[in-house]
């Protein structure tokens, strides 16, 4: 009964996607890749992830201090965990120099190059819809203070 429902449940979420992208690549059908990139969505997009893929893609490699520093903002506890998680999935590499005090370098790996190069486009389309996100976020605001009417309904 519950293998039956959780088809259901998968059917459904396709012909979902269909309707909304129009289009679905044969290997989004695929449950091992659907789950590997909700995982990676779930580690990867998240505020400080992205300031971290922009610095280290404008900047090279990075001592922890000076990431910090070029983020601004961030707490030394949240951008370690941030780091680690990155490097857990293959998107930093991590160089600690034995020295005193210890030296710890971050860089992206060919997969943090590549995942910084995707979610470039997310720029892209910022700069292209700036003033239609703008105005969207106006009006919304607008309409979220104005009171809305109250409505009297007369009993029978």
């Amino acid at each position: 009964m519950a293998a039956q429902a959780q088809k259901q449940t998968q059917k459904r979420r396709t012909i979902s996607r269909k309707r909304v992208l129009h289009r679905v690549p044969p290997d989004r059908d695929d449950p091992q890749l659907e789950a590997l990139v909700r995982e990676i969505i779930g580690r990867v997009a998240d505020k400080w992830t992205m300031l971290v893929l922009e610095e280290l893609t404008e900047h090279g490699r990075l001592r922890f201090t000076r990431l910090g520093t070029l983020i601004g903002g961030v707490s030394q506890k949240m951008l370690t965990k941030t780091v680690r998680q990155m490097e857990a999935v293959g998107l930093v590499s991590r160089t600690v120099f034995p020295v005193i005090p210890p030296r710890v370098e971050y860089e992206l790996t060919h997969l943090g190059k590549s995942l910084g190069e995707a979610f470039c486009g997310v720029w892209i389309w910022a700069e292209r819809h700036r003033r239609a996100i703008m105005q969207a976020r106006k009006t919304f605001q607008q309409r979220a203070s104005t009171p809305t009417p109250t409505i009297h309904v007369r009993p029978f």
